[in-house]
């Protein structure tokens, strides 16, 4: 990461200056403010974190709650999201201390003694090499802990509002209500204060509570779907085991039924989600009373001959498998004129529902999440149209969907007795195909404004548009460094855009240098029509080149001088906007880039946003042209 150049720092590079509204931050929750995120969660969390790094857009979240999550339910962490956590600055300390998913074991029914267990097959996690994240197990508390901190340290020192339960909202259409037109009444819940209702005022409301979202209900959609009856308890234990693989991940099928056990973090404590069988239709959750004893009873049946002696519950539950989806995700209705800015978004289990089995719940939900924060924040910044909130709905429902469709065939695999099975290796194979989609990696946005067509797809086959930014290693050529370059991508809400070179460094009649003059000197260029006046020449774009050469075999500055903005108040050159592919590990080859080069256009959410000929300057004007606005006369700094 870059610092110092505002001047010296010696306190923990990873705390911004304060700006705008973390100058003065109101510490008590104020009448007024621009977004209100509606629960600490995942998707609540990570939407606040985006968005406190745009410091001129006043951002609370409430919860109900009157202090930190310190349990939480969900615990698996796909490798996109440990991308995901890199361009939020903590990816590598939570991947230190979490659990590593390696390989999962598949035991099913011994066919010399089918009352006993045995082991099958034990497939990798990562087989095709599909991430240079691995796939890991923290506790959502911890996660929650590490936004937390972005947060605070952001420009906009943002902090959770704890205390306040959120009761209902309406939208005035009363003109003197434009500037803040969502009414909010709050409940004030906090151990020795007495309670009390009070009513706030926002221009948006993100709605992150949950499967029983009050919000939700108060723009009146509905969550639609159907509920499985079929029971599961799950309960995260110390236990005394001769269990062999109690340390890995397994899926069990015996002729008791099935269990999911996941190790968890820390060495000793694992999760169980053990399968309870059918449930009555006129159950009427009955069963979520289920003795904690039967449960644990029922762990030992599936697991024979192998006991399982529970020491210590840190957490237990009883719940039937649901899968339940929003019809919108936003306020706005189907026949919305297209000049309508929606106000209320929902995100997480607040519009899609399905079981934990899958390990997806908490990630895709922090994937919606940082799809609308880095959109509020440039909306309300001035820097994107109003349009741009339109395209959360369209982008975030179909995953959401696709995820719900995935998730119904895993669960009826794994509640189905092997021997019901049409292929008893069923189980493993859909998790071993299933295995990128699982990882968060082949959610693919459609064309809209912020992604573009598939006509020059063919120049970079290994980027394909809509799906996120697949990282790969290259030398860095001021220090010869070697790393991701997509590590890089901090969630700061600028554009990246990556211009891959057709000729060596020194090459006077390039494309890429034709390209660089253009996107430096000409005045229509996006570099020069969206970037603020005053402030770092990086503020909206942060742009790097990438030479097919080693880097021995040029010079630094033999690039284009487009690559080596100035910023900060001593307008000091950014140094680090020159790579190089690498001779083991060739860029190009590796990502399918043409070696006539190409751009590629990264959305501030890690998404590919459009592949574009180097040649080809008026479809990237023209792209960027319906997306941003030009700014007005403020000082803007990119960190």
């Amino acid at each position: 990461m870059q610092f110092h150049h505002h001047g010296y720092v010696s306190q923990d590079p990873k705390q911004a200056p304060a700006a705008g509204i973390g100058l003065n931050r109101p510490t008590e929750l104020p009448d007024t403010m621009d977004v209100l995120i509606v629960g600490t969660g995942p998707a609540g969390m990570i939407t606040a974190a985006q968005m406190s790094m745009f410091p001129d857009v006043h951002t609370r979240i409430i919860e109900r709650r009157d202090h930190r999550l310190q349990l939480g339910q969900a615990d698996g962490i796909q490798s996109r999201s440990n991308e995901t956590f890199q361009a939020f600055r903590f990816a590598t300390e939570i991947i230190e201390e979490a659990y590593h998913l390696t390989e999962m074991a598949f035991w099913n029914q011994d066919p010399e003694n089918p009352g006993n267990i045995i082991r099958g097959a034990r497939p990798i996690d990562d087989e095709h090499g599909i991430s240079e994240f691995p796939h890991t197990i923290v506790n959502q508390a911890r996660v929650l802990d590490y936004f937390a901190r972005f947060m605070k340290w952001s420009p906009s020192r943002m902090t959770p509002d704890y205390g306040w339960e959120f009761l209902s909202l309406r939208i005035s259409e009363d003109p003197a209500d434009a500037e803040y037109p969502v009414f909010v009444e709050l409940k004030r819940i906090t151990e020795g204060e007495g309670e009390y209702t009070r009513t706030v005022r926002t221009k948006h409301v993100v709605g992150s509570d949950g499967a029983r979202s009050r919000v939700r209900d108060s723009i009146d959609r509905k969550l639609e779907g159907k509920q499985a009856n079929h029971a599961w308890g799950v309960m995260d234990v110390l236990v005394d085991s001769d269990f062999p693989d109690i340390r890995t991940k397994c899926a069990i099928h015996s002729r008791s039924g099935s269990i999911l056990h996941i190790p968890r973090e820390g060495g000793y404590l694992s999760r169980m989600y053990i399968d309870l069988g059918e449930v009555p239709a006129d159950d009427n959750h009955k069963v979520r009373s289920t003795p904690l004893e039967t449960v644990i009873q029922k762990a030992n049946d599936i697991l024979h001959p192998y006991f399982l002696d529970v020491k210590d519950v840190a957490w237990h539950s009883v719940y039937e498998v649901g899968h339940r989806l929003v019809d919108g995700f936003d306020d706005l209705p189907a026949d919305a004129p297209e000049d309508a800015v929606p106000r209320i978004f929902l995100t997480g289990d607040a519009c899609h529902t399905h079981s934990a089995k899958a390990g997806q719940g908490m990630n895709v939900s922090m994937q919606d999440g940082f799809n609308i924060g880095w959109k509020l924040g440039q909306v309300l910044s001035g820097v994107a149209p109003t349009s741009l909130l339109r395209t959360y709905h369209g982008e975030r429902h179909p995953a959401a969907a696709a995820l719900i469709a995935f998730d119904k065939e895993w669960s009826t695999l794994m509640a189905t007795p092997v021997d019901q099975l049409e292929d008893p290796e069923a189980v493993e194979k859909f998790y071993v195909e299933a295995e990128e989609f699982a990882a968060g990696f082949l959610t693919q946005y459609s064309d809209n404004i912020i992604t573009a067509g598939t006509e020059h797809q063919d120049l970079a086959t290994g980027y394909p548009v809509g799906r996120r930014f697949k990282s790969h290693p290259a030398m860095r050529r001021c220090d010869a460094v070697a790393t991701h370059i997509g590590h890089e991508h901090v969630a700061d809400g600028r554009w990246r855009i990556y211009a891959f070179a057709d000729q060596p460094a020194p090459a006077e009649q390039s494309r890429l240098r034709e390209w660089a003059e253009w996107m430096d000197q000409d005045p229509e260029s996006p570099l020069n029509r969206f970037t603020p006046t005053e402030g770092d020449r990086n503020a909206r774009f942060d742009i790097k080149a990438i030479y097919q050469q080693h880097y021995h075999d040029f010079e630094l500055f033999d690039a284009p001088e487009l690559f080596f903005p100035r910023v900060g108040p001593f307008q000091l050159q950014n140094w680090e906007n020159v790579w190089s592919s690498l001779k083991e590990d060739d860029y190009f080859e590796a990502r399918g880039i043409s070696r006539d080069g190409a751009i590629i256009v990264v959305r501030p959410d890690q998404h590919v946003a459009a592949v574009l000929p180097l040649d080809d300057t008026a479809a990237l004007a023209e792209f960027f042209a319906q997306n941003l606005l030009e700014p007005a006369q403020v000082a803007t700094t990119a960190n």
